[in-house]
């Protein structure tokens, strides 16, 4: 890639998505640091953080300038879920899923932005559910609705100096934290029966795009939310309770 300033700061970049999204920005020229809760065995670049934890993202996006005197690119692609009905879903799982998926990405969007230079980027992966609603998703779908909206005003606010934000929005994606939804008996197939392109995502098909977003190929795109679901926010999603 050329004129590559700083690097990659990928977080949530240990497994997953995040992990795509690592392997396709080194792929694009980028040198990747991975932020991840779980530490990456043999990478000496990667810093552990919990992202719900504000000081420990500061130190964490210290750690990674220290290296490299900018962040290019910063990719936000820590994310859980739980499958609970709306009136079931106790404060402690609240808590995790809002933290995770919301919160962190505000704390390291505002601790990363000083270091990200003009025409540079932030990416954050949300979720086509932020805007069509799944029973049992409710503290999901909240989060990343937030995290669009968080995307469109960092965009109107950072845009004047050259800084662009943009969200990803994934369908359905083979990864660690969807394998025990796509084990269910008929879910798998229900999942593909309702994808125009009839099939399941893999992360890279989703990590390509936020490479894009990261090139000067994307240089006039912000606030942008980019749905990579193989069509599957046109038709309504398969039920998981």
């Amino acid at each position: 890639m050329e004129d590559v300033r700083g690097a990659a700061l990928v977080v949530g970049g240990a497994s997953g998505i995040g992990s795509a999204c690592a392997g396709a920005l080194r792929a694009a020229g980028w040198p990747v640091v991975i932020a991840d809760l779980n530490a990456v065995p043999g990478d000496p670049e990667a810093v552990a953080v919990d992202v719900r934890e504000r000081d420990a993202v500061r130190t964490a996006v210290a750690e990674a300038t220290d290296e490299h005197d900018s962040l290019g690119a910063v990719v936000y692609a820590a994310g859980t879920a739980r499958v609970t009905p709306l009136l079931e879903i106790e404060e402690r799982e609240w808590e995790l899923v809002t933290g995770v998926n919301l919160t962190g990405a505000f704390n390291f969007l505002q601790a990363c932005a000083p270091h990200i230079p003009p025409g540079g980027s932030f990416t954050a992966i949300s979720s086509i559910d932020s805007a069509s609603p799944v029973p049992g998703l409710a503290h999901y779908c909240a989060t990343k609705a937030g995290v669009e909206a968080l995307i469109r005003s960092a965009a109107l606010e950072l845009g004047p100096v050259g800084i662009r934000c943009n969200a990803v929005l994934p369908g359905l994606v083979r990864t660690p934290l969807m394998e025990p939804v796509l084990a269910r008996e008929g879910v798998a197939d229900a999942f593909v029966a309702q994808t125009p392109l009839r099939g399941i995502a893999e992360a890279a098909e989703v990590a390509d795009v936020v490479a894009f977003l990261a090139s000067t190929g994307a240089r006039w795109i912000t606030g942008a939310a980019i749905p990579v679901d193989g069509g599957m926010s046109l038709t309504e999603h398969p039920k998981l309770l």
